[in-house]
C-alpha cells in the first residue's frame, strides 16, 4: 500500500461489526495511527497501517515492429495479469500498453503474478496498432492471395461483412483472428456477419479484395 491520504478507502477489520474480517473503511486522518470510519456501521477507530514502498520494474513496450524500454514504479503487492492495460508515461512516449508476458528474474514467464515476483513486464502498445490483412482475390482463387498491413486506432472496430477502405485498398472482411492476449472473446476466430472486434484485439484479418483492377495483372 502506498501513501494513505484522507478520503482513501482501505480494507481493515472493524472492532465493532467485523472483528474477524476486513471491510471497507474511509480514511479520516492519515498518520502513524490512521483514523478510519467503517462504511458498514460508521464506527470510528484508529489503525496502525503498514506503508509499503513502491518498487521499480522494467517495462518493454512493443509498437509497430519496434520496441523501447522504460521503468515504472508500482506497489509490490499489486497483481498483474497478461491482458491488463495501463498507461506508460516515459521520456519516449505517453501511451496505453497491454501486458503480453510477465518475466521473473530467472527468465520464467508467467500469466499472472504480484509485482514483487517479477522483474520485467512485456507489453504491446494499443493506442494505435498495426493489423495484418490477408486479401483473397474476388474470384475466390486463394492461391493468389496477398498481404497488407493497416494502421488504425486500437479501439477501431473491425466487423465481419463490412467493407473497409485504406488508401487505394478496399476489401470486405470475411474473418478475424483474435490475439492470445485479448480478453472477453468466446472464440479465437470470428467469421459470422456482424461479428465485431477491436483492432487492438485482432491478430489477423481475412478479407475479399474489392480494389478496382487489383487482379488485372494476374
Amino acid at each position: 500500500m502506498t501513501d494513505i491520504e484522507a478520503g482513501d478507502r482501505i480494507p481493515v477489520a472493524c472492532p465493532s461489526c467485523s472483528p474477524g474480517a476486513e471491510v471497507v473503511h474511509e480514511v479520516l486522518k492519515p498518520g502513524g495511527q490512521v483514523t478510519v470510519r467503517c462504511t458498514e456501521c460508521s464506527h470510528v477507530h484508529k489503525e496502525q497501517i503498514e506503508i509499503e514502498s513502491d518498487v521499480e520494474r522494467t517495462v518493454v513496450v512493443s509498437q509497430s515492429g519496434e520496441s523501447f524500454t522504460t521503468r515504472i514504479e508500482a506497489s509490490p503487492s499489486d497483481n498483474l495479469s497478461v491482458g491488463d492495460e495501463f498507461v506508460v508515461d516515459s521520456e519516449d512516449a505517453l501511451l496505453t500498453a497491454r501486458i503480453t508476458a510477465l518475466e521473473r528474474e530467472d527468465g520464467d514467464r508467467l500469466e499472472e503474478a504480484n509485482v514483487e515476483d517479477i522483474e520485467t513486464i512485456w507489453t504491446r502498445a494499443v493506442d494505435n496498432v498495426s493489423v495484418s490483412v490477408t486479401l483473397h482475390p474476388g474470384d475466390g482463387n486463394r492461391d493468389q492471395s496477398r498481404s497488407l498491413t493497416i494502421n488504425v486506432p486500437g479501439d477501431y472496430e473491425l466487423t465481419v461483412g463490412e467493407s473497409e477502405s485504406f488508401g487505394d485498398e478496399q476489401f470486405e472482411i470475411e474473418g478475424i483472428q483474435i490475439r492470445s492476449d485479448a480478453d472477453g472473446y468466446r472464440f479465437e476466430k470470428f467469421d459470422h456477419e456482424g461479428d465485431s472486434v477491436f483492432a487492438k484485439d485482432a491478430k489477423r484479418v481475412y478479407a475479399r479484395d474489392e480494389t478496382t483492377d487489383a487482379w488485372s495483372a494476374w
